[in-house]
């Protein structure tokens, strides 16, 4: 395991630290699940992206106008 020491402004530390404590867990816990998140959302798009590069635009368009039309009154 890795060690990281990142500078924070102490107000933004003691904001962190008190949501930490709110979620009854430590302020390196809360750090590990925000780099979680952040990667997930990084892999997501990423993925999203090269699959979108390999797809048709027009039949991308299709599904869409299909899925706006089931969203019609």
């Amino acid at each position: 395991m890795a060690t990281l020491t990142i500078r924070l402004p102490d107000d933004k530390h003691a904001r962190l630290k008190e949501l930490a404590r709110s979620r009854g867990i430590s302020l390196n816990k809360l750090i590990e699940e925000f780099s979680t998140i952040a990667l997930t959302e990084f892999d997501a798009e990423n993925r999203f992206r090269a699959l979108a590069a390999k797809g048709n635009p027009e039949e991308g368009l299709k599904i869409l106008d299909k899925l706006d039309r089931s969203f019609e009154p």
